[in-house]
């Protein structure tokens, strides 16, 4: 007599899609340990249901699987999230600065007030931007931050106060501080042609206590999770240095409270240091290494800081230095070497067709096949780039 296997957990009364030509519908599913048993109907499926098993009725409700967001920033966005006021979805700009005056009434000193991404003005029914003077009118002592894309961010009196520009403040490389007739900072920063003066701002900006991180990755995790999302790939980032700022993740993932798989990749933190930063890496580090649940997952999205072309394509595109190759081929071989997977950040078809040449040049010697590499964004990609890179076995993550 054939033992069956009792299910921890049984769905039932839904409807699931399989993709199984065979029987393409399924009302009722069994799990075992985290995997699936059986797919059926009610009936068959039922007859797994042991006294512990949990059996959940849908309804006739659909079910999706998790969602993999393979391309997100949830170690450094967590470490941050509870500072967050969040615009998406809000359909006027009214309502949106309602939102930032409630907010800072509640927001403590020194604590700023952080609008970092998730709206556009184009959802406004106003269709624009709020203006400086409206921010420091609901703020005049608090500081805000308001990113908007990746192409500007407002700043109030009080958050120039708090990073110190001034008009004796120098422009800053590939971005812009918009000044006024006496040559004073309006509030206005721009990213031309790179988002580097925004990201800076935005670092100076007080960090919460390490209890307050954990709490705020918890929640960022929970929202990714009542979005459907159950997987993620993390890109790495700026600011965001390996081991130190993975300490709250990696705390999560000891205590079991991690909500989403989450595998990260190491991003270079250091201009003219990136070989030693990943030599050091891929001594101490090896692929793969972790759990379902906080895994690495090789390098990037930043590999030298001369092959960045962060991050409007809409500007023209800023000139790679001419050492971006010499440089880019030290990492790229010491990836290859150790057979780490590497993700680069490449907006521009120019930035990517020179990656390429160095890619080829690697692949000559060290051979590039199952590595699964990609180039993340390529907004102006070339079918030429594009059959470079389908030659080398590797793809793009738009």
């Amino acid at each position: 007599m054939t033992t069956i296997a009792m299910a921890d957990l049984i769905l039932r009364n839904g409807r699931f899609t399989t993709l199984d030509r065979s029987r393409p519908r399924a009302s009722a599913v069994a799990i075992k340990d985290g995997r699936f048993l059986a797919v059926g109907e009610d009936s068959e499926i039922m007859a797994r249901a042991g006294a512990a098993t949990r059996v959940i009725d849908l309804r006739g409700r659909s079910v999706l699987p998790g969602l993999i967001d393979n391309h997100t920033h949830v170690v450094r966005g967590g470490l941050n999230f509870n500072m967050e006021l969040r615009w998406d979805g809000v359909r006027s700009l009214a309502d949106a600065m309602d939102m930032l005056r409630r907010q800072v009434a509640v927001t403590p000193a020194p604590q700023w007030v952080r609008v970092v991404g998730g709206f556009t003005e184009h959802q406004f029914l106003e269709k624009r931007l709020p203006t400086l003077e409206e921010i420091n009118a609901v703020a005049p002592d608090t500081p805000v931050f308001l990113l908007h894309l990746y192409d500007r961010a407002l700043l109030n009196g009080a958050a120039l106060r708090a990073v110190g520009y001034t008009k004796d403040t120098p422009a800053p490389p590939g971005g812009e501080i918009v000044r006024g007739a006496d040559g004073a900072p309006t509030g206005l920063l721009l990213a031309k042609p790179n988002a580097a003066i925004l990201y800076a701002t935005l670092a100076q900006g007080p960090k919460l206590p390490f209890d307050y991180q954990l709490n705020s990755t918890r929640h960022f995790m929970r929202e990714l999770n009542r979005l459907g999302v159950t997987g993620v790939i993390d890109a790495g980032g700026g600011f965001q240095n390996y081991p130190d700022d993975y300490a709250v993740i990696q705390q999560l993932a000891d205590a079991g409270q991690m909500t989403v798989r989450l595998a990260y990749n190491l991003f270079t933190q250091k201009p003219k240091q990136e070989k030693e930063d990943f030599l050091n890496w891929t001594a101490g580090v090896k692929y793969k290494q972790g759990d379902d649940y906080f895994r690495h997952n090789g390098a990037g999205e930043m590999l030298v800081f001369s092959a960045a072309d962060f991050e409007d394509f809409r500007q023209p595109r800023p000139d790679m230095p001419p050492e971006m190759e010499g440089e880019l081929e030290e990492v790229v071989r010491i990836l290859a070497q150790n057979r780490w997977p590497w993700r680069l950040h490449a907006t521009y078809d120019e930035t990517i067709s020179r990656a390429l040449d160095v890619f080829e040049k690697v692949d000559r010697d060290i051979p590039l096949q199952g590595l699964n590499w990609f180039f993340d964004h390529a907004e102006t990609i070339s079918e030429r780039s594009m059959d470079r890179i389908a030659a080398l076995g590797g793809g793009i993550a738009v």
